[in-house]
């Protein structure tokens, strides 16, 4: 992996390289790059896409002792981020973290479009019961530990409180070992996730709604008809507050779309950025 110093700590990231439009793909609590791997190859050789792990659990490099990991100071790593790198016209694409739902309404700047899977929105944030465990796991002193030592139990990892109600099939046994490996192996890593959850403010994305009102990108809604953390109706009420946006709920999958269904997201990521930036979607 790549690696970038920011602000608050150094991110790492994967970068495919190549000329074609700019997808930076962005993924939610205790995940690192991985989440996004049988998606990146089918966007390939059309697309430059471009995976930071944020310091949400899934990182291996702790950030400053100083930093602000709050939802909002995230969200504005994640603009400093594309940046830094000196990115133009980027997909931001999100998955479970609603952070960039903010990115885009304070620092739309370098985007040309956003993509939101099932992820936080509104008022639910933590998300569901498996977001009220993390949260209170982080609340806890030293309570981020055990819980991460729970997952390397394969049959932990698909309870309720997990992620059996984030992915609908098993998620592979060296994926969850590479989002753990962080919080497993370093105390340094799990303050900065109980930080994040210590100091995030629960009502900064009812504000971030209010301000995707007016933004004025295109917009494509991608969420999981079947999904049991991120509710139906908040992908609805996501695609009715955009101006302009489009929704599409896609079968047989929860919230964890890019591991249930990478095929069906690499599709419509495709067609989106050549229809949001006016380019020829390649053929299957």
């Amino acid at each position: 992996m790549e690696s970038v110093r920011l602000s608050s700590g150094t991110i790492e990231y994967e970068d495919s390289g190549g000329d074609g439009p700019v997808i930076v793909l962005v993924g939610g609590l205790l995940m690192d790059a991985t989440l996004w791997r049988d998606v990146v190859p089918r966007l390939l050789p059309m697309h430059r896409c471009i995976v930071p792990v944020l310091p949400l659990g899934g990182h291996r490099r702790p950030m400053d002792a100083d930093a602000d990991l709050s939802l909002h100071g995230l969200a504005a790593l994640l603009a400093e981020f594309i940046e830094r790198l000196d990115l133009h016209q980027v997909t931001l694409v999100a998955n479970d973290w609603g952070g960039p739902q903010i990115t885009a309404v304070q620092h739309p700047e370098r985007l040309a479009a956003l993509v939101l899977l099932p992820e936080e929105a509104f008022d639910n944030i933590p998300p569901g019961l498996p977001g009220k465990v993390a949260g209170f796991a982080g609340r806890v002193p030293g309570g981020i530990f055990p819980v991460a030592q729970t997952l390397r139990v394969p049959f932990m990892r698909r309870l309720p409180f997990t992620f059996g109600w984030m992915a609908k099939r098993p998620i592979p046994a060296d994926v969850m070992a590479s989002w753990i490996r962080g919080v497993c192996t370093d105390r340094r890593v799990r303050r900065d996730v109980a930080k994040y959850v210590r100091t995030s403010d629960k009502e900064g994305l009812q504000v971030a709604a209010a301000g995707l009102a007016s933004f004025d990108r295109p917009t494509l809604v991608l969420w999981a008809r079947d999904d049991r953390v991120m509710p139906r109706e908040h992908g609805r009420r996501l695609s009715e507050l955009i101006p302009g946006a489009r929704l599409v709920e896609v079968e047989d999958s929860y919230t964890l779309m890019p591991l249930d269904r990478p095929d069906v997201v690499a599709d419509h990521l495709a067609a989106f950025v050549a229809e949001s930036q006016g380019r020829r979607s390649p053929p299957n």
